[in-house]
């Protein structure tokens, strides 16, 4: 066994981020907010198409407070992916509102035809949807004209769950530009980090407003302490924005190093039977680039390959290199399994044939050629086992 663990997605840092860090401890602004939380807003909002930016603690607080900021409440109904992270529906159980999950297509992401028949099914039995959040899974872009397009018919609003897809563009769109706001993540795992972190991004500076007062406490303007609502602590330290402005400077670079390894999956995988690529390889569609390539992911069809996920991730940890199964879709959640859904059983299908691989930009050449060995040596072996 490889005494190094070769993990799934670790931090990308250098000097630029050491740099960074120091200059914003080295200015005095210790305590959260500051001119680098300022800086980062305004450069994040230029990277991603929107007006208004507010630096959070997390991805799962930019969707708590951007669905409180909406009117969100107790006994609000909200239509949302099932094929996704616990956080997207945490923040609505926050709320008191009640999730209603939508499945995936083959994509993995909200299935449009799903989500029209969840609208007209609820609506039927006198229900109103009130929200939609939709998820772009492992760093692909929903299809959210479509969704949109839907949920505008149907009196409701779209908040876009983009914490896994920044740096995704579709038809030359930011994945954060989508929905009335968007939730971006600053995760350890993600492409690009704070340590943790997250955005609310919208062109609606009221619900940016509510947003950043719900954030800071929800203080009144007043110099004493006085508060006329619930708040939350969920403002984004000075110093970690400063760190983070570094990584958005070095986002574009770190997609491209994680597009060589989709490359190199893509050939890897391409003569092994029963084993496919989750997705267009290339991360493109059309010429039309629509994925961040956060992680790369295989689909294993047991029957035709002579082995299974489990198997695969197993071989894998014997050599100390972490691979992952593609999310537990909420409906088959034992915390949410009284909730209702609407099936078709792609996210089940996909949680059962999907492993996802090492696919940080930190990741050398040689770290990858040791996932390569890996992989054919326990492909001969199940081969020669035949």
């Amino acid at each position: 066994m490889s005494s190094e663990r070769i993990y799934l997605s670790s931090p990308d840092v250098t000097q630029l981020e050491e740099n960074a860090l120091v200059r914003a401890f080295r200015s005095g602004w210790i305590a959260p907010l500051g001119p680098e939380v300022d800086a980062f807003e305004h450069e994040l909002g230029q990277y991603c198409g929107r007006k208004y930016v507010v630096a959070l603690s997390s991805g799962t607080a930019a969707l708590h407070l951007g669905l409180l900021a909406l009117g969100i409440g107790a006994g609000d109904l909200i239509l949302t992916s099932s094929m996704t992270f616990a956080a997207t529906t945490n923040a609505i159980m926050y709320t008191g509102a009640t999730p209603v999950f939508v499945d995936c297509d083959e994509t993995g992401n909200m299935d449009p035809a799903l989500l029209e028949l969840a609208f007209q099914t609820l609506k039927s039995e006198g229900l109103k949807v009130k929200a939609v959040v939709p998820v772009d899974l492992l760093g692909k872009v929903a299809p959210n004209e479509e969704i949109e397009k839907i949920a505008s018919n149907n009196g409701a609003i779209v908040l876009s769950d983009a914490a896994e897809s920044l740096g995704a563009i579709r038809y030359g769109k930011s994945s954060a530009a989508y929905g009335v706001a968007a939730a971006v993540s600053f995760n350890g795992n993600k492409i690009m980090t704070t340590s943790g972190g997250g955005a609310f991004l919208t062109d609606d500076k009221r619900l940016a407003d509510k947003v950043r007062y719900l954030a800071t406490q929800a203080r009144q303007p007043v110099v004493h302490y006085e508060h006329k609502d619930i708040g939350y602590n969920y403002r984004l330290s000075n110093i970690l924005a400063a760190m983070g402005r570094a990584q958005l400077s070095r986002l574009d670079e770190m997609i491209e190093r994680r597009r060589q390894h989709r490359v190199f999956y893509s050939e890897l995988f391409s003569s092994i039977p029963g084993v496919e690529m989750f997705g267009e390889p290339s991360g493109t569609e059309g010429g039309d680039t629509v994925d961040n390539f956060w992680l790369s992911s295989i689909l294993i069809n047991p029957e035709k390959a002579g082995f299974n996920c489990e198997e695969l991730r197993q071989a894998l940890a014997s050599e100390n290199i972490e691979a992952r199964p593609l999310w537990k879709p909420m409906h088959l959640q034992p915390v949410f399994e009284e909730c209702r859904s609407f099936k078709s059983g792609w996210s089940q299908r996909l949680f059962e044939t999907g492993l996802s691989l090492p696919s940080g930009s930190v990741l050398t050449d040689r770290e990858m050629d040791q996932i390569g060995k890996t992989v054919r040596n326990f492909v001969e072996s199940k081969n020669g086992s035949k």
